[in-house]
């Protein structure tokens, strides 16, 4: 099982913080760090939140939510073995050919460290303040994807479809391995479509047992629907009341099949936050890790 340190951004917010967090991390045997991304929080969201029981989304206006890809590449010399991931990266907000270029040049100059966790929004407001059509994300998105990939797999690529649009184009540098690895994240049936047609992994959302062990059955049906192996689709799954428990937490995450466990690094918030980022690293971390 391997270790991943979820939205380490959140804490890692200031120059300092953000390679500190990244070096205890490394030290601690995790084997990646993840920034999460709002490009703007609205004064005024009427959009439900989707993991929180009241439809809140956590913190507030002066909350700081660094871009992911921009935070990546200040931390990732300072961690040379950590892989550098986003969760969850908006792609039908950005443009693909733009994107596909950031994540190219981060992975190539990280040795091919890069993973790309995307969604497709729940923020309507956001779109709407960025002047990107909210309906149809999802088919925007997987096309952005498809877009993206045809430019890494090699030069002269081209792309016609409904949203991209380019004539024969080389896109440099490259991945450093052909391709960028992508997990779908959501609790939604079309994120379970989603992760079973393009992706690499699968990272829900959801804390709760029983509702991840149907999740992670209902991904493993859809890939077999698309004619695909289920394990070629890495499970991911978030650390959440595990923590009351951790180690007998990281033992049940295993039986389910969950390749990566996403712990959140709010959990190791605050003055003695990195002592107690190494202590679960020697804890559950190093014991359990593969």
């Amino acid at each position: 099982m391997k270790f991943g340190l979820a939205f380490a951004s959140s804490i890692g917010t200031n120059s300092q913080s953000a390679l500190d967090i990244c070096r205890t991390a490394e030290a601690a045997g995790f084997d990646s760090v993840w920034g999460g991304e709002h490009v703007i929080r609205p004064d005024q969201i009427d959009s439900p939140y989707p993991y929180t029981a009241d439809g809140e989304m956590p913190g507030d206006a002066e909350t700081l939510i660094p871009d992911p890809l921009i935070w990546l590449a200040y931390v990732g010399a300072v961690a040379p073995t950590l892989r550098l991931g986003t969760c969850i990266l908006i792609v039908p907000q950005r443009n693909p050919l733009v994107l596909a270029k950031e994540l190219a040049t981060l992975d190539h100059l990280t040795d091919g460290r890069v993973e790309l966790g995307l969604g497709v929004g729940w923020m309507r407001e956001e779109f709407e303040a960025l002047g990107i059509p909210w309906e149809r994300r999802g088919a925007r998105n997987d096309e952005y994807v498809a877009a993206m990939r045809a430019l890494w797999a090699g030069p002269h690529a081209e792309y016609h479809g409904e949203f991209v649009d380019f004539p024969p184009a080389t896109c440099s540098p490259r991945p450093q391995n052909g391709s960028i690895p992508i997990l779908v994240g959501g609790d939604t049936p079309a994120a379970i479509r989603r992760a079973a047609r393009l992706a690499d992994g699968y990272y829900p959302g959801t804390t709760d047992h029983d509702v991840l062990a149907g999740l992670i059955q209902d991904v493993r049906k859809a890939a077999e629907k698309e004619q695909r192996d289920p394990a070629s689709i890495a499970i991911h799954a978030m650390f959440g009341p595990q923590m009351a428990d951790p180690i007998a937490g990281a033992e049940q995450l295993a039986k389910l099949g969950v390749e990566r466990v996403m712990l959140p690094a709010f959990f190791f918030a605050g003055p003695d936050g990195m002592d107690k980022l190494l202590a679960f690293g020697e804890q559950v971390v190093k014991p359990h890790s593969s």
